[in-house]
């Protein structure tokens, strides 16, 4: 995802929330036992709506009964804004909480929060798990949060124990009063603490010297559930008298069915409940999943030609190798995002110049957890829905107009993510939750449909397509004195909506527009060509590919110039105190600059590559040592300096930078989602390979604390990566690579 302030108005179009509904502090959770502090997570619909309707407006992120609940045992349940798919942000929440209220985090559980305006504490005024975003446009809210709670339970604690608040304090888990050595449990106080006014007065935060787990390292709260198969994902979900589905969809987006010609035999075979036709699928409905699945993948579709206005259909001739050669070559207007200097008259008196053409590739998500959605009507006209999602609050809107009910009759639930890298936004076409409501009105029952893995890869929406032309001038130092790039794309933001909002979407030309180089002249443009496909946000968007670029074609000047590379960053980032310090760490990291080629101690000729990237508020610089054997490229080592600002937990970052590495690995290496015919040419990871264990390299990472503004981790740790490899192949070759995958090399 993106840096998310500049887009909102966008998202609020694309992603349109619903009208919130209001959540009760008298709530009980089932199994947070007598006597707890509880928000009211489990209030019938009905009652949250008459809530909605007397209650003043809620200012997100300052109502602790609606966060928080405190159970006789001293476990605290933790009602998360923001969803775990692996990034680790409920420990992080956990810890952010737990540090005001004095509470150990690892006496949390943790959960999805329902929907309602409590959670949009994203920025204050909307919930979305991307971007980076999670701890850090939450962070200062969270604090206060548990500060909020901390105060109550010392409220509760002067009633108790019959002294002045004032002369109270906490240790994890009790409130203590020292002068008489008493103290009493959170569990013990929550009863009383649920009843008590929130301070008028805001609750002073701990000054950062005194945090005992903030910025420490934390054991993930979510590893041991799912270690032991005990954690539930969405595909897990089961409701009593649910159906299973499973859909054929049409092989083109905006084809229609024409025919079923074997309908009646489908009707027939074992386990199945009924045969339906929806909008550009078939579907069956069946007892058991596997029976719905062999049922439509017998069906025998007659596919037509839409009659009518669709959303992006696709053309029966499109290709993706003829895509590449249309966008290198396009013209148009080329809208301008940032220019600098006169980029004209530093061409004429450059001493030499470099051109080249860059390109990317349309990516796949592919996620572990294949899509689903559970549907259940009830008898009391509400709708209950368990799927994956980003922006729960986002989604209720849509599903109330699927449903065709209002947003108070709807309760959506957000189970644990397999993992979701972007791919849990509202995308037209992209996601299963339409197609369940609709079944689970014809055969009034609780239905859950499950995309397999092949009609995941035919609806997944992609990362766009980008072809990039560079121009770059050298003075006679050889030094890099101007640059400009000329993408020919269409950003996910404007694809997604299907239209173009009159301002150049950022998430198109992020990573080329606003690079830290104190480059003099420059002049950074999109010619917009619309992606036949469509297209999605993908882990670090805009970035996983124009760093690639940009950073690349950075190289390619250095060679031109008679330069190296890492001379040419320190002197661009002369007087950029941050980023020389940043670039310096990787170095010292890798055990110093060795650009090679080289001879290395198992007797491979290996090069290094560097890059860096500064993306969601953080800044990263990474440096990568590779060999190619029998055309393979085998990358060693990855070294990465990584400055967020500040952290919250240094063990989910070196595990995201981790994470980060293996992902920008698989789309520099292998990844690549090619059409033919409008068609699709792999359907399933035997055609589409992701990076294997076997091909992960080593991974080193340094934290380096600026004290800066807080900047994301989930995301940034990407995008250096792919120049990084790219540029150490080059350099191993001596031939620029300029596009991505590698497959196999020369």
């Amino acid at each position: 995802m993106t840096e998310w302030t500049p887009l909102d108005p966008a998202l609020a179009k694309v992603l349109p929330t619903g009208d919130p509904v209001n959540v009760s502090r008298r709530g009980f959770l089932g199994s947070a036992g007598a006597g707890a502090l509880v928000l009211g997570f489990g209030l019938p619909v009905a009652a949250r709506a008459q809530a909605a309707g007397s209650a003043p407006a809620v200012t997100p992120g300052t109502r602790v009964p609606a966060f928080l609940a405190i159970n006789p045992d001293n476990t605290i349940r933790l009602q998360s804004p923001f969803a775990e798919g692996g990034q680790g942000v409920w420990t992080a929440m956990a810890q952010i909480v737990g540090e005001e209220l004095d509470a150990d985090p690892a006496t949390f559980v943790v959960e999805n929060a329902p929907t309602g305006p409590d959670y949009q504490v994203v920025y204050g005024r909307m919930r979305i798990t991307g971007g980076s975003m999670s701890v850090r446009t939450s962070y200062d809210t969270m604090r206060r949060l548990g500060a909020s709670a901390r105060a109550l339970l010392i409220q509760a604690g002067a009633q108790r124990l019959g002294v002045p608040a004032s002369q109270l304090s906490t240790q994890p888990g009790r409130v203590v009063h020292q002068a008489s050595g008493r103290s009493v449990t959170y569990g013990e106080l929550a009863p009383t603490a649920l009843d008590l006014p929130v301070p008028a007065t805001p609750p002073t935060l701990k000054d950062p010297k005194d945090f005992r787990w903030i910025g420490k390292p934390q054991a993930r709260l979510d590893v041991r559930a799912k270690s032991t198969g005990k954690a539930q994902f969405a595909i897990d979900t089961k409701v009593d008298g649910m159906l299973h589905a499973a859909v054929q969809h049409a092989p083109r987006l905006g084809l229609t069915v024409g025919k079923i010609r074997n309908e009646a035999e489908i009707k027939a075979m074992k386990g199945v409940h009924s045969v339906h036709v929806l909008d550009g699928a078939v579907a069956v409905v069946a007892q058991r999943f596997w029976h719905a699945r062999r049922a439509v993948e017998a069906a025998q579709v007659d596919w037509a030609e839409p009659t009518g206005a669709t959303y992006r259909a696709m053309p029966a001739s499109f290709s993706t190798q003829a895509h590449a050669a249309h966008l290198a070559t396009v013209q148009g207007t080329e809208e301008v995002a940032e220019t600098a200097g006169d980029v004209a008259k530093a061409f004429a008196a450059a001493k030499s110049t470099v051109s080249a053409t860059y390109h990317s590739q349309y990516l796949n998500h592919a996620q572990l957890e294949p899509p689903s959605a559970l549907a259940r009507f009830n008898a009391d006209g509400t709708l209950d829905m368990w799927f994956p999602n980003q922006a729960p609050d986002m989604f209720l809107a849509e599903v109330a107009k699927v449903a065709a009910l209002p947003p108070e009759k709807i309760r959506i639930h957000s189970p644990l993510l397999g993992g979701f890298f972007g791919r849990h936004f509202l995308y037209p076409h992209g996601n299963p939750y339409p197609q369940a409501i609709e079944l689970a009105k014809r055969v009034n029952a609780p239905v859950k449909l499950i995309w397999t893995r092949e009609e995941e890869f035919l609806r997944d929406p992609l990362r766009p397509m980008a072809a990039v032309r560079f121009r770059g001038a050298l003075d006679a130092a050889g030094m890099p004195v101007a640059i400009e790039a000329i993408s020919a794309t269409e950003g996910p933001t404007e694809g997604i909506a299907d239209k173009r909002s009159g301002q150049i979407d950022p998430t198109a030309l992020e990573g080329l527009a606003g690079k830290s180089y104190a480059l003099p002249n420059k002049r950074i443009a999109q010619i917009f060509v619309k992606s036949p496909t469509t297209v999605a946000y993908w882990r670090s968007v805009g970035n996983s590919m124009n760093d690639f670029f940009y950073e690349a074609f950075l190289d390619e000047l250095a060679d031109k110039g008679g330069q190296d590379p890492y001379a040419v960053r320190l002197h661009l980032l002369s007087g950029n105190a941050r980023l020389t310090t940043l670039l310096k760490a990787v170095v010292d990291l890798s055990g110093g600059w060795k650009r090679g080629p080289f001879k290395a101690a198992d007797g491979t000729m290996r090069a290094r590559g560097m890059a860096m990237a500064s993306p969601f508020g953080t800044q990263t610089a990474a440096i990568a040592e590779v060999s190619i054997a029998d055309g393979q490229v085998k990358v060693h080592e990855v070294w990465q300096a990584i400055d967020p600002g500040s952290i919250v937990n240094p063990a989910i970052i070196a595990a995201q930078v981790n994470s980060a590495v293996a992902l920008g690995l698989s789309q520099t290496l292998v990844e690549e989602a090619a059409y033919k015919n409008g068609e699709r040419v792999a359907r399933n990871f035997d055609g589409y390979p992701i990076l294997t264990p076997d091909r992960m390299p080593r991974v080193h990472v340094k934290i380096v604390e600026s004290g800066e503004k807080m900047g994301g981790i989930g995301e940034p740790g990407l995008p250096a990566v792919p120049p990084a490899v790219a540029n150490a192949v080059s350099r191993l070759r001596g031939q620029r690579v300029r596009s991505l995958p590698l497959g196999t090399v020369a």
